[in-house]
């Protein structure tokens, strides 16, 4: 495909996103059955487009002044890809390509972006969340969401249960991974430039026999704060994929038991294969669909981690189009269905264990006030330092170390931005129960 047609195509998934809110990779799915032409780097090119046009959509809109699809595609060719407007009119030449530039389009291309644009422009973010910004960063909301804005990279957890630091490392040559400083067995494959393929990890030997996992470094840490120790019996309570769950399995050494529960079973089935490649023999599900009951965990975890339900606004970089489906009232859900899961799954810690409370949010209605309002309720449970327990896991490097301590909160809670640590958004607190 010529660059032109390569525009049209980006301009139909665009439509199909925002008009018919569909996911990207829906969209792209869709796209791809009927452009059956189409080779890998051609989809490579459209996606990338779309997305960068998505995780932009505020301020490329504002600059072309006009909304919708197209104003995306071209917009995100100017700002995010740094294309000149010669190159853009030639590729609109081009067969298959979408109308030629209009005067304004052309003129709104040349211009420099408006340095007077309100915060939720410049910040790309929904306008509704501007209050809620601000209350989480104050004066640093917009260059906290504008890197919020970029592309992200790949990270990788070494899985210890089968393969060593040294060992994976050398494997993972071949997708250009490189060892992450802050943490003893994180790699990272960089964010590739705007035409790049991804580098797929699931396509190599490394994956396929359980060596890595993908893990993004706000995760690992986050799953670190709950520093779990071999022989200890520990609840993850809202499992998911697994990820944490899979994290802490290996950092028990496989002994002691790790169970994984979600109310959503379809997504907890998600773990079964990864479990097995991951050879994580300490993990025990506990699922939805077996009537699986928790009652025989009451009063008996070391540790219980939670990985709330949120809003995602911390995974904003990897999935933008997602940024524009989220509704207040979503936000509001949210808050009503974490305060029921923080009342429910406290009951599994026995006196003296640990309360361990994630998000992907930076929102502090999910965050502080959620863990504020539990703490209200509950006088036996108290706040301990995440950096404390963070360093404590032997998850980390003495920089990784140094960064938790840095980032941690008052309260010794931790916030991690794409700005302050260059991985996705997470909150995290540990919290004791009384002995």
């Amino acid at each position: 495909m010529k660059d032109g047609g390569r525009i049209a195509a980006t301009i139909e998934v665009l439509d199909d996103v925002l008009d018919r809110r569909q996911p990207v990779k829906a969209a792209m799915r869709d796209w791809g059955k009927k452009a059956r032409y189409a080779g890998a780097k051609d989809r490579a090119w459209v996606s990338g487009l779309a997305l960068d046009a998505l995780r932009r959509k505020n301020s490329i809109e504002h600059a072309m002044q006009a909304e919708g699809p197209r104003a995306l595609a071209l917009g995100a060719l100017k700002h995010a890809w740094e294309w000149d407007v010669r190159r853009i009119e030639t590729a609109m030449k081009d067969d298959h390509a979408p109308t030629a530039l209009s005067g304004q389009e052309r003129e709104c291309l040349l211009l420099a972006p408006d340095p007077s644009a309100p915060p939720h422009v410049m910040g790309d973010f929904p306008e509704w969340l501007t209050p809620h910004m601000t209350r989480a960063f104050g004066p640093d909301a917009v260059i906290e969401a504008q890197a919020m804005a970029a592309r992200a990279p790949v990270d990788l957890r070494i899985n210890t249960l089968k393969s060593d630091a040294e060992k994976a490392g050398r494997a993972l040559e071949s997708v250009r991974a490189q060892p992450i400083a802050e943490l003893i067995n994180g790699f990272r494959i960089p964010a590739p430039q705007s035409i790049e393929r991804q580098q797929s990890v699931e396509a190599i030997p490394a994956y396929s026999k359980g060596w890595v996992e993908v893990q993004d470094m706000g995760s690992q840490i986050a799953a670190a704060a709950a520093c779990v120790q071999p022989g200890e019996q520990v609840l993850d309570y809202c499992a998911g994929g697994g990820g944490k769950t899979l994290a802490m399995a290996a950092a028990m050494e496989g002994k002691g038991q790790v169970f994984a529960h979600d109310v959503d079973g379809r997504r907890l089935s998600a773990i079964i294969p990864r479990i097995k490649r991951a050879g994580a023999h300490n993990v025990q599900l506990r699922h939805p669909r077996e009537n699986a009951s928790l009652d025989d965990l009451q009063h008996a975890m070391d540790c219980v981690l939670i990985d709330a339900p949120c809003t995602g606004v911390g995974t904003w970089r990897r999935r933008p189009d997602a940024k524009w489906r989220l509704q207040p009232n979503a936000l509001d859900k949210r808050r009503q269905e974490q305060a029921e899961i923080l009342r429910t799954a406290c009951n599994y810690v026995k006196p003296g264990g640990r309360l361990v409370y994630i998000t992907c949010s930076f929102l502090t209605e999910e965050n502080e006030d959620q863990v504020a309002d539990f703490l209200a309720d509950r006088s036996d449970f108290s706040m301990a330092p995440v950096a404390d327990a963070a360093a404590g896991s032997g998850v980390l490097t003495e920089q990784g170390a140094a960064l938790v301590r840095k980032l941690s909160r008052p309260d010794g809670s931790l916030r991690l931005t794409p700005r302050s640590a260059g991985c996705d958004g997470f909150f995290v607190t540990v919290m004791r129960r009384e002995a």
